[in-house]
């Protein structure tokens, strides 16, 4: 048996990403690949208690390598016990958010250097990274506003506007430095549009996956 593929989604507060994950899963079953659906920080007991931990709004400041060291932590716990068996066994993982949004949050966010979030890169995943990532990309007073529509807030979504800006750069220049894996969608548009968008990559990527 092959491996599976490790698809990403990525993208700021409010850029539908969640909701194009649940298309994409329905797209895929579809077609008879079966999937392992996540999300980060999560995707385990005990990574999930962390997420608790890290978007709950409190009045105690949070030191930032203690954000960063939590975030690589939940997704050690990840790895081993959710993602690797899943790609181990063939099938195709999904996962809401990965160590992209660590770089976008805790660098471009943060202010972390990039040579701390790499090495815990390096020493967490072992050279692993995603097959393919879905960058959603849209301007920030939209995302802001689909937020303010959903209710309540957690931590990060409670940011001001030069952290959402930092997270949104961060992001965009990942996806310039890696085209080979981004794919930018342009998450501006209605949920019917943005999913065409991703639809056809997701395509390109079942065609060649057939192909092998």
């Amino acid at each position: 048996m092959r491996n599976g593929y490790f698809i990403t989604f990525e993208g700021g507060e409010g850029t539908g990403k969640s909701t194009q994950l649940a298309l994409v899963h329905k797209m895929l079953e579809r077609a008879g690949i079966k999937t392992c659906v996540t999300r980060e920080p999560g995707g385990t007991e005990l990574a999930e208690e962390i997420r608790t931990v890290l978007l709950k709004p409190r009045d105690e400041k949070v030191d930032v390598k203690t954000e960063l060291l939590l975030m690589f932590a939940a997704r050690a716990q990840h790895l081993a016990y959710r993602i690797l068996p899943a790609i181990r066994r063939g099938e195709w993982v999904l996962c809401d958010r990965f160590t992209d949004a660590t770089y976008a949050y805790q660098h471009g966010g943060r202010g972390v250097s990039k040579d701390s979030i790499s090495a815990l890169e390096t020493l967490v995943q072992e050279g692993l990274k995603p097959d393919l990532t879905l960058l959603f990309d849209a301007p920030i007073d939209i995302s802001q506003q689909r937020m303010r529509d959903r209710g309540s807030l957690d931590r990060f979504e409670q940011e001001n506007l030069a952290f959402m800006s930092g997270v949104k750069t961060t992001y965009r220049e990942r996806a310039s430095a890696e085209p080979e894996r981004f794919r930018v969608i342009d998450a501006a548009g209605s949920i019917e549009e943005v999913s065409e968008s991703v639809a056809q990559h997701v395509k390109a990527l079942l065609d060649s996956w057939g192909s092998v």
